[in-house]
């Protein structure tokens, strides 16, 4: 029987490149969307997933659309906590609203999501989590003090709810994506993207395949040893 997979944020950018790759391997994709209609149903048409929206920062809309993704799909056994907002600015110009906001949907719906399916992982020894952090959780960014410590905040998030999931064959691990051509880095002024890619040694930026290919590997049977770890994919611009 095929496993269902959710991926929040997955029907745009990264996450829809994830739930593409999931559904060519054979997983059941449900992916989550906030509120632009347009590109979901584009991609529903696209690739063919099930698609869902809900605002994975409010915990009751999880509840509900993991009870229905469970009814409709049957249970979760892979969870890509993709979603993820900017609402940059200095810590002069950030308001409360902008930092709350950034945290609520990047880190607080990682752990919205995760309680949801916790249970019944547990119940049947099963489960892939991976969380979507970012180069900027890991080296920190001028302007996105808010962005930065939600994805830092991702990575600390896996480590801790991997030892919590070994013993049940769950495991929990994190990406953190360098800059990659979607459109969230496409919104960058030109002469600042040009300089991004100088830092980075091999000259390009990431495509959202190669993020995808990454968690396709982490959900597999295969990778059952593998939890607790973040998988840098960056083009070597931030090692360590």
């Amino acid at each position: 029987m095929a496993r269902v997979a959710v991926v929040t944020g997955g029907t745009r950018g990264i996450g829809k490149a994830i739930s593409a790759e999931l559904l060519k391997a054979g997983y059941k994709v449900a992916a989550n969307y906030a509120g632009n209609e347009e590109r979901a149903k584009q991609c529903a048409d696209e690739i063919g997933c099930s698609v869902y929206k809900f605002d994975v920062s409010d915990y009751a809309a999880c509840e509900d659309a993991v009870g229905r993704i469970s009814a409709e799909l049957g249970p979760v056994d892979v969870l890509v906590n993709n979603a993820g907002i900017t609402r940059d600015g200095t810590m002069k110009r950030m308001s409360h609203e902008m930092w709350k906001e950034v945290i609520d949907v990047n880190l607080g719906g990682c752990f919205n999501m995760a309680k949801c399916v916790w249970d019944g992982m547990n119940e049947r020894g099963f489960g892939r989590i991976v969380n979507i952090g970012s180069i900027n959780g890991q080296a920190g960014q001028y302007g996105q003090v808010n962005y930065a410590a939600a994805k830092s905040g991702i990575h600390g998030f896996t480590k801790a709810l991997a030892q919590e999931g070994a013993r049940k064959n769950i495991t929990v691990n994190a990406i953190a994506p360098g800059y990659i051509d979607t459109d969230m880095v496409a919104a960058v002024p030109e002469d600042v993207l040009e300089k991004i890619k100088q830092r980075i040694p091999v000259g390009r930026l990431g495509h959202a395949e190669e993020i995808a290919r990454g968690v396709l590997f982490l959900v597999s049977d295969e990778a059952g040893f593998l939890t607790g770890s973040t998988m840098s994919i960056n083009g070597g611009q931030h090692m360590y």
